[in-house]
């Protein structure tokens, strides 16, 4: 591509000013242009002064004025890129913190003044108010440039950010808007070569005199080196001048200062952590981008300081060195870096010199070990786009698995771009015109297709995602209209492409409708692609179509302010009506709806999510009209009929990226205009078919709360997040088709067929019930069914594998299908074996569906209601029989008022107690029936548990203890028969002293029968020493003894007094028998004879107990 023509100064906010400024040529209204200042125009845009000094041997002096006087910049469009903030500031601090703003305001109020220009270099005071009780601050502001361009600032505010302080934007504004007020010189050089000898000695006086504290030692040292003869100063010709402009041989760029953004690179990356931080480094690239759009050199120098930063980041290493991966945010910034970088590679203006430069630069980094690998297995050397394209894939797979196990790195992709030209003839007719004529068809003198048949131009000479860097690499180096040349013409190789594939696909449809499954035909995707060929495509296409204020933009990215985008169709030059408008959308959806393979590795897949959304958000800013529906419906036909090439195709590779979001997208904008066509495409898209292939008929589904699912496909790392989006589409198309029973059937069955996940099918029945009853207006009764047969899919579906979310489950079922109406909570009742567990259907269906709250809804008659409440008790009594140990209280309770049922439930707890029912569900139901006022029978199961209960010598504190007291004092109530019965079970079951001697004393204490549950059988409270309570007595004794003994065994010094004590409860119960003094002597005489080893020990008994 040939080099650019000279930059032209652009728009800008004040275009009136700017004519102002050119009014410097003293012409009148509407006159022609004096020559000398078009042609000092010229020169002073492209000539350095040196340049002219050299070619003429002698200026006239107004020529001099004129070139120098337009040597200063003209647009306030750089000054404002120059001046504005490399980050987005917080809200409402716009005003405040933009420096261009800032500079604007201080001109507007007056504060410039002294202004003067002095060959290349401007000078004046800035002065600013203080803030409340502060005084006026005054900064002197010096400026050079050269051909258009500021090469260095200097300001006394030593402002240290990475563009001009709002000062140096004061005076820039005030050179370009009054150009006329400012007092012009020639440079200092040429007014002294009008001076003879006393004339120059009293100006260097003076000089000195004014400035003498701070020149003095100076001048001094200059006159010593100017009077000593072989000096260097006096074997140079001439002496330098600042005021002269630049020389031959100088750089000419805008003036950057290095350090600090060098600096600041640095502080943003070391807080990496922060949100803020990766914000402002985004717009620190964005300056890149708009710099490499002014087609200014500083572009390529910042990012060249930006990356030496990035890869002198520590983290690098320490990632590297624990075999870690880089964070997110850290790994989009490495991403956009290596995209600008292939961007500045390819620039097609650049000279080979700096491109070989920067080639040099990125091999370098490209070899050091901390330079991060480029994420996801795609090829370096992809096929080209081809007119035909074979259903096999064969070595296009092989090169990916080859480029997979290459290193190549984030630069990577811009050292391959050093090796790309702008000089092939096709491409350079491509950018050069809009049309073409008819008879532009066929080959023109190539192998390949340069045009379609219809005269429109092909680009078939390189893969498709390096075409579309060169359409991103032309509109970032300001060269929009090629690059929508260019985007038309790989527009049209796709759409011949595909027509191919179509016609490929339709020879070979019934062996591959047969197969079943197929081979993937686009072994990298494009959506996710590092350069990202479908949004530099999309975005080149609808920025034509943009409609926009012509205002600066000083905050590109901004939040708050960003109005919505307004987008006009604008047609296509030389063809028959098509719009950029219409060709972004098409090629939108033809990236989004290529059947591809989901790429290796965490980070690249989810770039493909991330990819996916940045492509919809950008459709969705544009307002679909007649023309646009017309697009989505024949795009929309051609997923559908695309085959193994589209992801809507009627056959998957096992390992396809899904299409539930593009195909969410596509259902609702299609579905006011085809309602048909919507639910054909969103059905469709609702296969996940690794999930299909992995999952084998009749395998039982695992959790999706456990991590059995993610090890299960190890490399699908984002599959949680895409069964999330099935589910979304799948709860568009269910509110969608509500009111209409034929779609929402069709809808339930892909659910059924497609969704894996437990939790996102409940979710779905909820959104569905929620959608069926709305607050003001009659429920939905087939959504509502649908609602509750997804219900039912869950529960048969996590009955073996108990989530914590099970019981949540249960009760929103019963809600559900009570909304319904009583049949549909009476079936889950009758079915409850295959929906529920006995625990759930006796404590939560049986209860929840009986609820006085429940009954009121169903607002049922009286014989319904027995019905529902037979019901209940059935499932409780089956629940009980299935699982008692659980159920056998709550199906009681249930049946508490039906003495049939009541019964049976009874009957059903003796036989499970029989069978081995525990002492604490036994002990548990017998409180229940002394509560409900039958003592009998909480005495009978009493004695089942007592049955089956064994307390050791040792458990005082067992759990049993209360249940045990509670039982004694039962029988005890009842009277002497059922205490008399209770003493062998008592006996047999408790060897623990203190709870022996314990039961004792409490039936001492009154006679029994007196208490509210037994009637009066005795005057007076039974003996000790008299039947039934002297074998209690005689085993209490007995444990106190046998406890005694074991205790002594094993006894450590630090427990003698705890013994102490329990032989002090024991002589209590011993003294409760007529000879219980005597006794307990007698047991005390044999421990001491036993244990008279344990001196010390036996000394405590002698002084407590003699």
């Amino acid at each position: 591509m040939d080099p650019p023509a000279a930059k032209r100064s652009r728009g800008c906010p004040v275009e009136p000013e700017e004519r102002d400024a050119g009014a410097g040529a003293k012409r009148g209204r509407g006159r022609p242009e004096a020559l000398l200042d078009l042609s000092a125009k010229r020169v002073a845009e492209s000539w350095a002064f040196e340049q002219v000094e050299e070619r003429f041997s002698r200026v006239p002096e107004p020529v001099q004025k004129r070139i120098v006087f337009w040597s200063f910049p003209r647009s306030e469009r750089e000054i404002c890129m120059y001046s504005s903030l490399g980050y987005q500031p917080p809200e409402g601090e716009h005003d405040a913190r933009v420096p261009f703003t800032r500079g604007l305001h201080l001109l507007q109020s007056g504060a410039v003044d002294r202004v003067l220009q002095v060959g290349f270099h401007l000078s004046g005071n800035i002065r600013e108010p203080g803030g409340p009780g502060e005084p006026e601050r005054l900064y002197h502001v010096s400026i050079s440039f050269d051909r258009c361009k500021i090469t260095s600032v200097s300001c006394g505010c030593d402002n240290r950010d990475l563009f001009y302080c709002a000062h140096v934007v004061a005076l820039s504004l005030y050179r370009i808007r009054h150009a006329r007020q400012v007092e012009l010189r020639l440079p200092i050089s040429e007014t002294l070569s009008q001076m003879n000898r006393d004339q120059l000695q009293k100006f260097v006086q003076y000089l000195i005199s004014a400035h003498h504290t701070e020149v003095l030692p100076t001048a001094q040292r200059l006159a010593d080196e100017i009077l000593l003869l072989g000096s260097e100063i006096n074997l140079v010709h001439g002496a330098p001048d600042p005021t002269a402009g630049a020389g031959i041989e100088d750089a000419n760029c805008w003036h950057l200062d290095e350090e600090q953004i060098q600096e600041q690179v640095k502080q943003l990356l070391s807080n990496g952590g922060y949100y803020g931080a990766s914000q402002q480094l985004r717009s620190m690239f964005c300056k890149v981008r708009e710099m490499l759009r002014m087609r200014d050199s500083n572009g390529a120098r910042m990012l060249i300081l930006m990356t030496e930063q990035f890869l002198q980041d520590p983290r690098l290493a320490l990632w590297r060195q624990q075999g870690a991966g880089m964070t997110d945010k850290c790994r989009q910034l490495w991403d956009e870096l290596g995209a600008l970088w292939v961007c500045v590679v390819l620039s097609p203006h650049c000279k080979p010199e700096e491109r070989a430069s920067w080639l040099q630069l990125l091999g370098k980094w490209d070899k050091l070990d901390v330079c991060p690998l480029e994420e996801g297995n795609y090829s370096f050397n992809g096929p080209s786009l081809q007119p035909t394209t074979a259903l096999s894939p064969g070595p296009e797979e092989e090169e990916v698995v080859a480029a997979a196990g290459s290193r190549h790195t984030v630069f990577g992709r811009a050292l391959q771009a050093g090796s790309l030209q702008w000089t092939d003839t096709h491409l350079q007719r491509i950018l050069a015109s809009d049309c073409y004529g008819p008879s532009l068809t066929g080959h023109m003198g190539s192998d390949k297709p340069t045009f379609d048949s219809q005269g429109r131009p092909l680009w078939l000479e390189e893969p498709f995602p390096t075409a579309c860097a060169r359409v991103d690499t032309l509109r970032a180096h300001g060269y929009p209209r090629q690059a929508l040349r260019l985007a038309g013409a790989i527009v049209n190789t796709l759409r011949l492409q595909r027509r191919h594939q179509l016609e490929s696909y339709k020879q070979q449809k019934k062996e591959l409708l047969q197969k079943g499954s197929t081979c993937i035909t686009n072994t990298e995707g494009w959506v996710g692609h590092p350069l990202d060929p479908i949004g530099c495509l999309c975005r080149a296409l609808l920025e034509a179509c943009r409609l926009e204020e012509e205002t600066l933009a000083l905050y590109p990215d901004s939040g708050p302010e960003k109005r919505k985008v307004a987008y006009q169709h604008v047609q296509v030059p030389g063809s028959s009506g098509e719009s950029y408008l219409a060709l972004a959308l098409e090629v939108a959806l033809l990236g989004l709806g290529q059947q591809r393979a989901l790429p290796e590795g965490l980070y690249a897949q989810d770039k493909v999510v991330r990819n996916e959304e940045q492509l919809l958000a950008l459709l969705e800013e544009v307002e679909l009209d007649e023309r646009l529906v017309q697009v989505l419906r024949k795009q929309a036909g051609l997923l559908l009929d695309g085959g193994p090439f589209s992801g809507f195709g009627e056959v998957l590779f096992r390992e396809s990226v899904p299409m539930h979001t593009c195909a969410r997208y596509l259902f609702t904008a299609l579905l006011p205009h085809d309602p048909d066509l919507a639910y054909r495409l969103a059905l469709r898209a609702m296969r996940l078919p690794v999930l299909e292939t992995a999952l084998t008929a009749g395998e039982p589904h695992p959790s999706p709360l456990d991590s059995v699912m993610s090890n299960r496909f190890p490399r699908w790392f984002i599959l949680g997040h895409l069964e999330t989006r099935q589910c979304e589409l799948a709860s568009a198309m269910l509110t969608a088709a509500k009111g209409d029973p034929k779609w929402l059937h069709t809808v339930l069955g892909s659910i059924q067929q497609n969704i894996h996940s437990p939790a996102l099918l409940f979710k779905l029945a909820q959104d569905a019930c929620k959608t069926a009853t709305p607050a003001n207006a009659p429920p939905d009764t087939t959504l509502l069914g649908i609602a509750l047969e997804l219900g039912l899919q869950v529960m048969r579906m996590t009955l073996s594998t108990m989530t914590w979310r099970r019981r949540e489950m249960v009760r929103w079922l019963v809600s559900c299908a009570t909304e319904i109406g009583l049949q549909a909570l009476m079936n889950i009742m009758q079915n409850w074996y295959s929906l529920f567990t006995p625990v759930e259907a006796a404590t939560i269906v049986a209860v929840t569906g009986t609820t006085h709250a429940t009954l009121l809804r169903l607002q049922l008659e009286a014989p319904q209601r027995e019905e529902l409440w037979a019901c209940a008790r059935t499932l409780a009594l089956q629940c009980a029989m299935k699982d008692p140990q659980n159920c056998a209280l709550p199906a009681l309770t249930l049946c508490e008022k039906n003495h049939a049922a009541f019964e049976a439930a009874y009957q059903i707890v003796l036989d499970a107690a029989a069978s081995g029912l525990g002492h604490a569900h036994l002990f548990t139901i017998a409180r229940y029936m002394e509560h409900r006022g039958l003592p009998l029978r909480a005495y009978k199961l009493a004695t089942l548990a007592l049955a089956q209960l064994s307390i050791a010598f040792n458990q005082d504190s067992h759990p049993a203890v209360n249940d045990v007291l509670w039982a004694c004092s039962l029988s005890h109530s009842l009277g002497r028969h059922e205490l008399s019965a209770i003493v062998p079970l008592i006996i047999r079951s408790i060897h623990c002293a203190p709870m022996l001697s314990d039961i004792l004393r409490r039936w001492t204490l009154s006679a029994p029968g007196l208490g509210p549950l037994g009637a009066r059988r005795a005057a007076k409270p039974l003996g000790a020493d008299r039947a039934p309570l002297c074998q209690l007595l005689d085993a209490a004794v007995a444990a106190y003894i046998n406890t005694s003994h074991s205790r002594l065994t094993h006894i450590s010094p630090r427990h003698y007094g705890d013994f102490i004590e329990f032989l002090g409860k024991a002589r209590e119960t011993f003294l409760l028998a007529p000879d219980g003094h005597l006794q307990f002597s007698q047991f005390l005489e044999n421990l001491k004879q036993t244990y008279k080893g344990k001196k010390k020990l036996m000394l405590l008994v002698r002084e407590r107990f003699g």
